[in-house]
């Protein structure tokens, strides 16, 4: 019945349809192997995994909110682990400020945290780290 129909709305809307065309419903497997006929009373049947199906969604959608509030309350957040700080942007920002090309700005970087420390940023990083100034100064 999960493939069915992904919501409650949706699995409603199938059963009509069906009960509109007289067609009979057949499960194949599972518990509840047999043919059902929607507008009987397997029509409670069907209401009852339309439930099922509308909670089940739910759930799926509620449960990884809760982990990610749960390792924010620890102080932990999630995402990659910033390359940059403070001080190499405002170097970066410095030395293209006197015209210095990126390809040459990426070479004089080492980044300082995280598992490529003492390793060159790319030349894309230091375009990520110009893109974030202008975004944050309002220029583009």
């Amino acid at each position: 019945m999960k493939g069915l129909g992904r919501g409650a709305a949706e699995l409603l809307a199938i059963a009509e349809d069906l009960r509109h065309h007289d067609i009979q419903l057949a499960l194949l497997t599972g518990p509840l192997r047999g043919v059902y006929d929607p507008s009987g009373h397997s029509a409670a049947l069907l209401a009852f995994f339309a439930g099922m199906a509308g909670s089940e969604r739910e759930y799926i959608r509620e449960k990884p909110l809760q982990g990610q509030a749960s390792t924010r309350e620890r102080g932990r957040h999630g995402g990659r682990p910033k390359v940059v700080d403070g001080d190499i942007a405002d170097y970066t920002r410095s030395l293209r400020a006197n015209g210095v090309p990126i390809p040459q700005i990426a070479q004089k970087l080492v980044i300082t945290s995280g598992k490529n420390m003492g390793q060159r940023p790319s030349a894309a990083t230091v375009y990520h780290i110009l893109a974030y100034t202008d975004e944050t100064e309002g220029t583009t």
